[in-house]
């Protein structure tokens, strides 16, 4: 057998890695990008274990195929993976692949502002990348992306076996928001065995729960993670927020989540506490910040009223690789010791 040879380009968006496959993998096969994510699941899930467990990743690493768009309104499309599978969205992942396909020319950039669109599972996503240029390098200073419309499913859910309740919103996936101190918690490194502890726990107790079930695709269903969050300030049409995404079988976001953001914006716009045109600044447990913005209502989907939400942060490459399994390693795609 010759050796498995995949190249990628990592980045980071807010502290939280990303690795873009650009090489070594025939792009997935599909109508759609959701097409092509199920697609993914069954033919090339072997080379998302290779890139995301150890030795060549960790129990924490994200990462995304590069495919066509569904039509010719986006540049491109992205199936997103992590350590347990395919999510349906990913914003610090849009992100970063905004700011490769600038820097690598896949997209022409223009100063100051260059628009245009990415296919993702969940949706079409409007993307605005500011850039300043020295007359021969473009230097992405920010990527701001419209997201799919967003939706509270559910307030005040009883979470069963967890002494709590969460608020059930859509982002692009199915999130469920629980105050930290509701259960004595605060959102800070020194408390995150208990926040991955119990936001599993939590995630478990949902997965079948009515709210997380998408009114027009099962394939979008199910409880993606827990955030939890803390209000740091409130005023008015500013709020400001610290928040832990815990996603998947115990992965924890270093970002503040982009697609998490919006279903957080979604839950304050109908809570009354952010109105339309409200600010959300958004924190990570290790505080980095997304600037979240309510754009006003959107098109309903299947009866839910959603609002469109705007999430804005910065990403930077880390690395280029060309990852190696050789035929004869006997730790195959790797290992996973979470």
């Amino acid at each position: 057998m010759d050796p498995l040879v995949v190249d990628t380009a990592d980045y980071h968006t807010a502290g939280e890695p990303f690795r873009i496959v650009v090489g070594g993998v025939d792009p997935p096969k599909g109508a759609t990008v959701l097409d092509r994510r199920s697609w993914s699941e069954e033919h090339l899930d072997h080379v998302r274990r290779f890139l995301v467990n150890e030795p060549r990743g960790h129990a924490d690493m994200y990462g995304c195929f590069v495919t066509p768009p569904d039509d010719v309104g986006a540049e491109f499309g992205l199936v997103f993976f992590h350590k347990d599978g395919f999510s349906t969205a990913c914003g610090h992942g849009t992100i970063a692949a905004a700011v490769w396909a600038l820097e690598h020319g896949i997209v022409p950039a223009r100063e100051p502002e260059t628009t245009f669109a990415i296919d993702v599972p969940s949706g079409r996503l409007s993307i605005t990348a500011l850039a300043e240029t020295d007359g021969t390098t473009h230097h992405v200073t920010a990527v701001r992306f419209v997201n799919v419309p967003s939706w509270v499913s559910a307030l005040d859910v009883s979470v069963p076996g967890v002494d709590c309740t969460a608020d059930v919103a859509y982002g692009g996936a199915f999130y469920a928001s629980v105050e930290a101190r509701s259960l004595g918690l605060s959102v800070e490194p020194a408390q995150l065995p208990d926040l991955i502890s119990i936001g599993r726990e939590i995630k478990r107790a949902l997965a079948d729960h009515p709210s997380v079930r998408h009114p027009t695709d099962d394939r979008l269903s199910g409880c993606y993670g827990t955030i939890w969050y803390e209000t740091i300030e409130s005023s008015g049409h500013h709020l400001s927020q610290r928040n832990v995404t815990v996603f998947a079988d115990g992965e924890v976001d270093r970002s503040p989540c982009g697609s998490g953001t919006s279903s957080r914006l979604a839950i304050l716009e109908l809570r009354g506490l952010l109105p339309s045109g409200g600010h959300l600044e958004h924190r990570s447990i290790i505080g980095t910040v997304f600037q979240g913005r309510i754009l006003g209502e959107a098109a309903p989907v299947a009866g839910h009223r959603t609002v469109s939400t705007e999430i804005e942060g910065q990403a930077f490459l880390t690395g280029r690789h060309r990852f190696i399994l050789h035929p004869d390693d006997d730790l195959g795609y790797g290992f996973q010791l979470r």
